[in-house]
């Protein structure tokens, strides 16, 4: 190595030292972020909060990057007893977000830190809540009217339903939910977080109370079932006692009207009987005598007659003129 490169080596040191410092001074946020930095473990001047090109010092300071979005949080179905010692299962369900990264992170850590505090938190809330209010008013809104049809469809699965319909109102579940947010979201600011709402997502009974309801319920639809059956085994038998009704008056009035025709037919069989017998008396007697034979006289028949029966005597006179044209 010469002495005319030393002095490139060292550029081209520094040239490289400058940007790589350069790099570590360096970080962006885009817009769903915001940051807190980080000197030796603590933080050090306000959060950035606005999204861009921002600087730092290399090497000594870190980014701590924290969402600026709503965070949805999802508890674990709980059971409750209400005012009056009904357990129900409450399933609720929250979003938040970070306000104020840097007690979020002296607080809380990160995401995960929170979820274990929000925890804890909502759902001491809701239990306190749920616990001391009765089960119509969490169940039912305030401004909510029964009508008949639906006292009428909730009597189908008890008593007890239908005493929690009949109940007033005082608060009711939008109220409820309302009292939940304001004492939960009074303890959000002490960890830089935000409650944006709450909102319980279902409730039902417990599986011992919730057995007995579908019980009752299955023994009702059966029930119900069974006059549907019953009912359409009457209007099938009214519908197949028409249809025999209708039958045997088609058939009745088809015979009425095939004996009409039978009639006519046979006076109209008469009349030209009687026409062919008026116009040649004796042709008509010889036919019909021809007719005769082979109804009365089989092929095993055997017949003793006289040589003057009236029965032969066209045969007999057919043989006379032939023997006399011979």
């Amino acid at each position: 190595m010469n002495n005319k490169q030393i002095p490139f080596i060292a550029g081209l040191i520094l040239l490289i030292a400058i940007v790589i410092g350069l790099r570590a001074s360096i970080y962006i946020l885009d817009e769903a972020e915001q940051a807190v930095i980080v000197q030796l473990g603590a933080p050090v001047g306000e959060p950035v909060t606005t999204p861009g090109l921002h600087f730092k010092t290399p090497f000594i300071q870190e980014v701590r990057r924290f969402d600026k979005r709503v965070i949805s949080w999802d508890g674990d179905p709980n059971q409750i007893p209400t005012r009056g010692e009904q357990f129900i299962s409450v399933d609720t369900t929250a979003r938040w977000r970070i306000v104020d990264p840097l007690v979020f992170m002296q607080r809380v850590q990160n995401e995960r830190g929170a979820t274990m505090r929000l925890n804890d938190i909502l759902d001491s809330v809701v239990r306190d809540k749920i616990s001391s209010t009765d089960l119509v008013e969490i169940i039912r809104s305030k401004d909510w009217k029964i009508s008949e049809a639906d006292l009428a469809r909730v009597q189908l699965s008890g008593e007890d339903d239908e005493e929690i319909l009949l109940q007033e109102v005082q608060t009711g579940r939008q109220e409820l939910v309302k009292s939940i947010f304001d004492q939960a979201a009074s303890q959000m600011p002490e960890l830089g977080i935000e409650l944006v709402d709450i909102r319980i997502k279902r409730i039902d009974y417990v599986e011992a109370v919730e057995q007995r309801v579908f019980d009752r319920m299955i023994a009702e639809r059966q029930r119900i079932a069974e006059q549907f059956r019953s009912e359409g085994q009457g209007r099938a038998a009214e519908i197949d006692g028409d249809t025999k009704r209708s039958l045997a008056e088609i058939q009745s009035e088809a015979n009425r009207k095939a004996e009409v025709i039978r009639g006519q037919a046979d006076a109209e069989a008469s009349r030209i009987y009687s026409e062919a017998f008026g116009a040649d008396p004796e042709f008509y007697a010889f036919l019909r005598t021809l007719e005769s034979y082979p109804k009365t006289v089989g092929p095993s028949s055997t017949l003793i007659l006289g040589t003057d029966s009236e029965y032969f005597r066209y045969l007999r006179d057919v043989s006379v003129q032939k023997s006399q044209a011979e």
